[in-house]
């Protein structure tokens, strides 16, 4: 009996660490099974409701609550606190008018055009930026300071340069969100492992291929953190421009019908136009980066449920 276990002593204890580390190799290919799996499944209509619509619905709800309970209170001048309701009349004229939404898109068009613009200019130029170091030694800083240089700066020379047209529109969206979209590309690229460039190369990912292939993939979150900036100047560009650029040649948008509301002291249309580009603002997000952000997560494995 004792010679029985000295001989086959060691023989279970090798067997319990080979089945333990089975068995832990088993677990960590369940986590990344786990990790990798998508829930496709449609999310309950009641579900969406409750969770995405619900709550920017409460919170306008509360929003007009307030501003109507500061209007009977009289806190301010109705010249200075028009009502809800006098907004809403200024709304429903112009649509009986028919020009809503003729003003909504000259301003959405030059928007979007100007950002894709934008978006052709800058993602090449984040690229040269990020992987060559003398141009990031010799722009890169210049890039910085460009992005923290308020919009309606350029919108004085742009005049100048181009006269009262689109192109001096164009040109200060581009002067606006440019450097926002090249910063978010160099930003995304900096945070790109080490390991992921070395791998490239032994597959023989270099060049072109590399940066189509592992370098963009990799960068994606911080270039769509950009983009989504750049949208945001670009739009914030656009609206100094128009506010400050009217002529009949141009159109109206919403920055000309801000600054008509202005001119007339007609608060009403004041608000109205704020309200305006508010929504357009939050319509883009909602309906290209939000999207757009779920899918990069989801692909990551980091968004179980959109």
């Amino acid at each position: 009996m004792a010679s029985t276990e000295t001989s086959t002593g060691d023989q279970p204890v090798k067997t319990v660490k080979a089945d333990k580390d089975t068995h832990d190799l088993a677990g960590l290919e369940a986590g990344l099974d786990a990790l990798e799996t998508v829930h496709s499944g449609r999310t309950p209509l009641r579900e969406t409701l409750v969770q995405k619509v619900l709550p920017p619905l409460s919170a306008i709800a509360l929003v007009l609550v307030v501003w109507q309970g500061l209007v009977w209170a009289e806190v301010a001048d109705e010249t200075k606190l028009p009502s809800p309701s006098s907004v809403w009349s200024g709304l429903k004229e112009l649509w009986l008018q028919g020009t809503l939404l003729d003003i909504v898109w000259t301003s959405v068009s030059r928007g979007l055009l100007g950002f894709l613009l934008a978006l052709a200019i800058g993602t090449p130029l984040g690229l040269i930026v990020a992987r060559v170091k003398f141009v990031r030694a010799a722009i890169g800083p210049i890039l910085s300071g460009l992005q923290s240089l308020p919009s309606v700066a350029w919108v004085p020379p742009a005049v100048i340069w181009l006269g009262l047209n689109n192109s001096m529109m164009y040109a200060v969206i581009l002067l606006g969100a440019v450097p926002s979209i090249a910063n978010g590309l160099v930003s995304g690229v900096d945070q790109v492992p080490p390991l992921f460039l070395r791998a490239g190369r032994t597959l023989g990912a270099t060049g072109l291929r590399g940066t189509w292939h592992i370098v963009m993939p990799a960068a994606l979150p911080g270039y769509l953190a950009g983009l989504k900036q750049g949208w945001a100047f670009s739009w914030r560009s656009l609206m100094a421009a128009e506010i400050i650029a009217s002529s009949p040649d141009l159109g109206l948008g919403l920055g000309q019908l801000l600054e008509n509301g202005r001119n007339n002291s007609d608060m009403p249309g004041v608000f109205l136009a704020i309200f305006l580009i508010l929504i357009v603002g939050i319509a883009i997000d909602l309906l290209i980066f939000s999207p757009l952000e779920r899918y990069v997560l989801r692909s990551r494995g980091l968004l179980v449920k959109s």
